[in-house]
């Protein structure tokens, strides 16, 4: 559980690193961009290993019926996801697509995960991408951006369901079928 913690610890100081200290960030120049990303991928790796590794440790049982839930929050989390790198008239509809894709994740994950691990890493998570909103809205304008071709829109719901695709066929791969059954 304390690599989970200290995952989730590190996960937070990288990306918080620019806007709480604008300076030193400033100051080590494109250095600091790899820097945070060190940070954040130790993090992701150290949540990863703390996750996999973590006592089992129940909460409560989530109704079965939340399974198709959370997949259908997932498709959407990876909807949204797409939204920031989209060119289509959906561009621009949404300031903090990223992140409101880690909360809807987030979200999903603890409908259908009673256990104490769990509960640390997806309500961390939740904590973490609220918190980032709030700092980033107090700290930086928004220009919002154009919108483009409709077509790009649809092109972003093929790649959605293509990547909802592999994602439910990674966590196959790893022993966790997504699926009711």
């Amino acid at each position: 559980m304390a690599y989970l913690i200290l995952g989730l610890v590190l996960w937070t100081a990288g990306h918080f690193f620019k806007r709480l200290a604008p300076d030193m960030r400033a100051g080590m120049g494109n250095a600091g961009k790899g820097v945070a990303a060190v940070i954040i991928l130790a993090g992701l790796v150290l949540m990863i290993i703390g996750y996999r590794g973590a006592e089992f440790i129940n909460l409560w049982y989530p109704p079965t019926w939340t399974v198709h839930l959370n997949n259908l929050l997932m498709l959407i989390a990876v909807f949204v996801y797409g939204m920031s790198a989209t060119r289509g008239r959906l561009r621009g509809k949404m300031r903090h697509p990223q992140l409101v894709a880690v909360k809807i994740w987030a979200v999903a994950h603890l409908l259908v995960n009673g256990d104490l691990a769990s509960v640390i890493l997806f309500g961390g998570m939740l904590v973490w991408a609220v918190v980032q909103v709030i700092v980033i809205n107090r700290t930086e304008e928004w220009v919002r951006p154009e919108p483009g071709k409709a077509s790009k829109d649809i092109l972003l719901v093929v790649i959605t369901l293509v990547l909802f695709g592999v994602m439910t066929g990674i966590h196959s791969w790893l022993g966790v079928w997504p699926f009711p059954g």
